[in-house]
């Protein structure tokens, strides 16, 4: 629900699906997102007191609470920068949404690799 929802309207801000209004998308992904997001974080929660002493010694856990950081720091600068979106996707608008594909991308992979390291 995360990855997909903010996926989605990353790569319209990005040129595909130019068919779509990007403040429409928006609107469509905005609550599935934050409905994740907090699933997210209840299951992470769990998930991080049922092994707390070795995750704690993890860099991979360590990086994918940074990157969920970066994440959602890009996210408030996006929202404060772009808070109406144009048909017309300015170039920062670009870069903050291939920003935050990349680190949701890299949240992912973190916690995926970490049950093997």
């Amino acid at each position: 629900m995360v990855v997909g929802g903010i996926g989605l309207l990353d790569l319209r801000l990005l040129g595909y699906a130019r068919g779509i209004h990007p403040a429409a998308l928006s609107r469509a992904v905005t609550p599935l997102f934050l409905i994740g997001f907090g699933l997210m974080i209840v299951t992470g929660l769990l998930m991080f007191v049922a092994d707390a002493e070795a995750l704690s010694r993890s860099g991979l856990f360590w990086s994918k609470m940074a990157l969920i950081g970066v994440a959602g720091v890009n996210a408030l600068s996006f929202r404060s920068l772009f808070a109406q979106l144009p048909e017309d996707i300015p170039d920062a608008a670009k870069g903050l949404a291939a920003v935050s594909l990349i680190t949701w991308i890299g949240v992912v992979v973190t916690g995926r690799l970490i049950a093997y390291f």
